[in-house]
């Protein structure tokens, strides 16, 4: 099993989480020209099931010995830690689908930072009294600075609005009452799945019962998959825009359209799998926070490429790169908090 043992990696596989986790989004923009979010989201967590698979049998089962491979591992695995691992997964799905639901009528600019922003602070939170790893006075200070940033970006948003039609205005309000509910939801799941992991790597076994961290992801990502069948379900058939849809409409897709959906569940899988990775070394409260700076990196592919806050005043121009700028200075308190 591949392992980390040095903060400095752990560190680059967080912000290469938080790359990924901040792009996979524009899949769904992609998509979204011809393509329903409900119908992209089937393909997206295929991708995020077949990554948790292939990494468990290649990454999870060929380094570090017989005794850290991905399928003893599972078979070993106590009923709990599963259990755990497997709500993880539906709790994020809830959350998930709420996040495309936003980023569908409110745009990457809002729904990212707003739901993610939000999450990250909650879950460094309740990472932190988890596992305790890293110096409580950095790690919140630099929550704390995120939080203004968050609000950096909710002000500039107010004063888009400002210049929005009113069918404009309700569609954004709903993107940011959605975004809230994410927010909460998405902050909890990483402690059911981190809970379930041995980080002790050094040892010539994991500890009984608990999982390697492919494993815990492999579980996890069954989580998701099962859990669409209900929430994607609702999605379609209660859908806050558009009208509603059936399974049948899946199928009418062609290859290119599923396979921008099933590449953003990769790209999402991606920065998943590393996290989990790193978290043994960074912790979970560090790990699971540099990932959700993603915020900063979908608000930034949101505003530069898809041009979300074109014609909006220069006031909200100056909040969004005073945004930039404390979110940057967050992350960098979360990171001195782990050294």
């Amino acid at each position: 099993m591949f392992i980390v043992n040095s903060y400095f990696v752990a560190v680059l596989l967080c912000i290469i989480t938080m790359l990924c986790w901040g792009s996979w989004g524009n899949t769904q923009k992609l998509a979204g020209r011809t393509w329903r979010y409900e119908l992209f989201y089937w393909d997206y967590v295929i991708g995020v099931l077949l990554f948790a698979l292939v990494s468990g049998l290649t990454f999870g089962s060929h380094f570090g010995g017989e005794a850290w491979s991905f399928l003893l591992n599972l078979k070993q695995a106590s009923a709990g830690n599963i259990g755990s691992a497997f709500l993880g997964g539906v709790v994020f799905n809830a959350a998930n689908i709420l996040l495309a639901a936003a980023i569908s009528i409110a745009g990457m600019s809002v729904a990212f930072p707003v739901g993610i922003g939000l999450a990250l602070v909650l879950g460094v939170i309740i990472n932190y009294v988890s596992d305790g790893k890293g110096s409580p006075v950095l790690l919140f200070s630099g929550v704390a600075i995120i939080v203004v940033a968050i609000l950096c970006n909710a002000f500039a948003y107010k004063i888009k609005q400002a210049n929005e039609s009113s069918g404009q205005r309700s569609g954004l309000v709903k993107g940011i009452v959605l975004s809230v509910i994410c927010g909460v939801l998405m902050s909890t799941f990483y402690y059911f799945v981190g809970r379930t992991m041995d980080s002790n790597f050094t040892e010539a076994a994991p500890a009984a019962g608990l999982l390697t961290p492919y494993a815990a992801f492999f579980v996890f990502a069954c989580g998701v998959f099962a859990s669409t069948f209900v929430f994607n379900a609702i999605a379609m058939r209660h859908p806050v825009s558009g009208k509603p849809i059936t399974e049948a409409a899946y199928f009418k897709g062609g290859f290119p359209v599923h396979l921008v959906g099933v590449l953003g569940g990769l790209i999402w899988g991606l920065g998943f799998g590393i996290n989990l990775v790193a978290a043994g070394k960074a912790g979970t409260a560090i790990s699971y926070g540099l990932g959700q700076g993603a915020t900063l990196v979908s608000a930034l592919w949101g505003i530069l490429v898809w041009r979300e806050f074109k014609g909006a005043p220069s006031k909200a121009g100056l909040l969004n790169l005073a945004m930039f700028v404390l979110f940057l200075a967050g992350l960098g308190l979360i990171i001195a908090a782990g050294s």
